[in-house]
């Protein structure tokens, strides 16, 4: 699959997704984009975005969406990275336009 990390995404993660082409938001050069033309560009290339912005799913209109979506709770690398294989296992899980929130 091919991921787009958002600013907040810890980079570090691409290293837990082995099999995945993962780049970020600021590698593309699109660090500064709004949220709607990133997700517009992302769509174009990419299966699967993930953010840590929790409010996307509210201030987005995501209906009609090829671009899968998923919703990291923090920022925090070290917390992020115990939970590695949930974020892995998830992300093989998505299916095209699917919005999800993980919690734990």
């Amino acid at each position: 699959m091919r991921i787009l990390f958002d600013q907040g995404t810890p980079a570090p993660l691409r290293r837990l997704l082995p099999g995945h082409t993962v780049a970020t938001a600021y590698e593309r050069g699109w660090a500064n984009i709004s949220n709607g033309n990133l997700l517009r560009a992302a769509e174009a290339e990419f299966d699967v975005f993930v953010t840590t912005d929790q409010n996307l799913g509210y201030q987005q209109n995501l209906t009609g969406r090829r671009l899968a979506i998923l919703v990291l709770p923090t920022t925090r690398w070290p917390e992020i990275r115990e939970h590695a294989a949930e974020v892995a296992v998830a992300v093989e899980a998505m299916k095209p336009g699917e919005y999800r929130e993980m919690t734990w």
